[in-house]
């Protein structure tokens, strides 16, 4: 078995880390107590004895504030004065070393009364109770000297105590923390439960559902996220029907027709001539639009998994010109009137096979939606750095809420797909990936009963580095 790959539930890992850290924090606090509760309990104890000295210094009548700072107080004190006066405050105090007769303790205050200090320190033992006690003392400016006792009591009892009560609070914050994680990780893990269920059901293609919210911000974006995703989900699902519907009709028809006109000539105008070559054109015809329609599902496959472009500089104008003359055919036999404004000659850099593709597309879609002028004009226009190429019809154009809609494979605003009179009606959608793997602008700008253009940028040449 790999342990490091078994994995635990939420809640588990919480009630862990919970009671890990409430563990660490009372350990940390007893070690404290342990080694540093006496060390506080002396250094405080000094520093209070310090005070009441500094208090002294500044007092003007040393016996009453002797007498009002230590009596039933820890301290005690004895005020010599120059003549060898000895006056004794608060000399009841349990563990005051003054009136001890102990030879260490009379030695230290000779040494401390011939010292020439201002103050004086030292620590010594209690002969009677053996606890560690401390003598201050400090010299006045008039010659008298006075002594402050404090008993440096052991913490010790102090800290069995809280050790006692450090085990008991111990077993109280385990138990907070254990109730406290099965909330927190159910609060978490509740939304997290239902994400996960309704994620299934995305996997097993169920969308009849919804990710509600919580009221924590990071469930609430993931759940944001997964209801947008199947939103997209329901939007790909319906362009994929659509497509398979659109392209059957599309290759249907063609088909239908090449049969019924292959059996025509089968059966019937086999023996004429001239409505033999006019069926067997039909089947020519429509077998070129089965091809374009292949070859415009293997361009768009191609496009959508990323196909190299090859850049170059070359004239976009003239490359116009010979699109143009691919819808001669449309002048003589249905009087469709092609403009060309442009200046005589346009050097750009992109990949031309398929910006003229591009442009092929846009002037077939233009065919296919202009209006009764039969009128489709291609404006090349220079820019800084850019060229503007416009594509404009002067069809019924397109509704502003649909015109986000029309780059998308077989868009239609109508419920029946209409076969278009040219084209396989994923021209814009070829349009769309080329443009944006060129990273190039595009976009356009119709009105209801005036026409629609279509427009895109392209960048100029681009220049070579002289050597």
């Amino acid at each position: 078995m790999n342990i490091k790959n078994k994995s635990y539930s939420f809640m588990f890992r919480t009630v862990i880390t919970l009671i890990i850290f409430s563990t660490f924090i009372l350990g940390l606090l007893y070690f404290c107590q342990i080694t540093f509760l006496n060390l506080y309990y002396e250094k405080y104890k000094i520093r209070e004895v310090q005070y009441l000295a500094y208090k002294l210094e500044s007092s003007n009548n040393i016996e009453n504030f002797l007498e009002a700072n230590t009596t039933n107080s820890d301290v005690c004190s004895l005020y010599v004065t120059n003549e060898n006066e000895a006056l004794y405050f608060n000399e009841n105090m349990k563990g005051c070393v003054l009136l001890s007769k102990d030879k260490t303790v009379e030695k230290v205050l000779n040494k401390m009364i011939s010292s020439k200090k201002k103050s004086s320190f030292y620590t010594v033992t209690n002969p009677l109770l053996h606890y560690k006690t401390f003598l201050y003392g400090l010299r006045l400016e008039n010659g008298d000297y006075v002594f402050i006792n404090s008993l440096l009591e052991t913490a010790d009892s102090t800290t069995v105590l809280l050790t006692r009560q450090l085990v008991y609070l111990l077993i109280i914050v385990i138990f907070l923390a254990v109730i406290i994680a099965i909330f927190i990780s159910n609060s978490i893990t509740k939304p997290i439960r239902e994400i996960t269920e309704n994620a299934r059901k995305m996997g097993n293609g169920n969308l009849d559902f919804s990710f509600s919210k919580s009221n924590i911000s990071e469930v609430n974006e993931l759940g944001e996220m997964l209801n947008y995703a199947k939103e997209e989900m329901i939007k790909t699902d319906d362009y994929r029907k659509d497509l398979m519907a659109n392209v059957s009709h599309d290759l249907k028809t063609p088909l239908t027709l090449i049969k019924g006109y292959a059996e025509m000539i089968r059966d019937i105008s086999y023996k004429d001539d001239e409505k033999r070559n006019k069926h067997l054109n039909i089947i020519v015809n429509e077998t070129d639009r089965l091809n374009t329609l292949v070859n415009d599902i293997l361009t768009l496959s191609k496009l959508e998994n990323k196909e190299s472009l090859n850049f170059e500089n070359y004239d976009l104008v003239k490359e116009i010109k010979e699109i143009i003359t691919k819808f001669e055919i449309l002048e003589l036999t249905e009087k469709y009137n092609f403009i060309l404004d442009s200046p005589d000659k346009a050097v750009v850099y992109a990949d031309k096979n398929k910006i003229n593709q591009v442009v092929y597309n846009l002037i077939t879609n233009a065919i296919n939606y202009t209006g009764d002028d039969q009128k489709v004009t291609i404006k090349v226009k220079k820019n800084r750095v850019t060229y503007r190429v416009e594509i404009i019809d002067t069809g019924k154009g397109i509704d502003k809420e649909l015109l986000k809609h029309i780059w998308d494979r077989y868009y239609k605003n109508e419920k029946k797909h209409k076969r278009n009179k040219i084209g396989t009606g994923l021209g814009l959608s070829i349009v769309r990936n080329i443009l944006e793997q060129h990273k190039f602008k595009y976009g356009v700008n119709s009105s209801k009963n005036k026409g629609t253009t279509f427009y895109f940028y392209i960048k100029v040449e681009k220049k070579k580095k002289s050597k």
